[in-house]
C-alpha cells in the first residue's frame, strides 16, 4: 500500500526549522548550546539566548542575548525583580539576521564596554511575518 506525502510543508514550519538552525549557530559563536535558546513563533518571532557570562558591571545578573523578527539582535540582563528583561544595547546594523561572528563581536564588545557596535534605541529593520523572504538567507 503506497500513500501520497506532502512535500511542501508550509512555509511556517520550514521557517521554524531554518531559524533554529541559524540560532544553533549563534549560540555556538557565543559559547553555548541549543540547549540555552527557546524561541517563540508568535508574531513578532523572538528567540532567547541564555548566556553563561555576566557583565562586570552587573554580577548578579544573568546576560541573555534575545532576537526578533522586526529589530534583530540586541542584549538584555534580568531585572532585579525577575520579572522583564531590561535591553542594554541593540546591535547596529541594518541586517535582522546578522552574521555569527557579528553577534558575537558585539557581545565582545559589550562585555568590554565599548558601545561602537550597539546602540541604545531599536531600529525597525522589517515588518513581522513574510517568513518566506527569510527562508533562502536562513538556508
Amino acid at each position: 500500500m503506497s500513500s501520497f506525502v506532502d512535500a511542501d510543508l508550509g512555509v511556517d514550519h520550514r521557517f521554524d526549522r531554518a531559524l533554529r538552525g541559524y540560532l544553533s549557530r549563534v549560540a555556538a559563536a557565543v559559547g553555548v548550546g541549543l540547549e540555552s535558546c527557546t524561541v517563540d513563533l508568535d508574531l513578532p518571532v523572538s528567540a532567547y539566548i541564555a548566556l553563561d557570562r555576566r557583565l562586570e558591571r552587573f554580577p548578579d545578573r544573568d546576560l541573555a542575548l534575545l532576537w526578533d523578527e522586526v529589530h534583530g539582535w540586541s542584549a538584555a540582563i534580568e531585572a532585579s525583580c525577575g520579572e522583564d528583561l531590561i535591553v542594554l544595547a541593540y546591535l547596529d546594523g541594518d541586517d535582522v539576521l546578522a552574521e555569527p561572528a557579528a553577534v558575537e563581536r558585539f557581545l565582545g564588545a559589550l562585555r568590554a564596554a565599548d558601545h561602537s557596535l550597539g546602540r541604545p534605541d531599536p531600529r525597525k529593520l522589517r515588518d513581522a511575518g513574510g517568513h518566506d523572504e527569510l527562508l533562502d538567507r536562513l538556508a
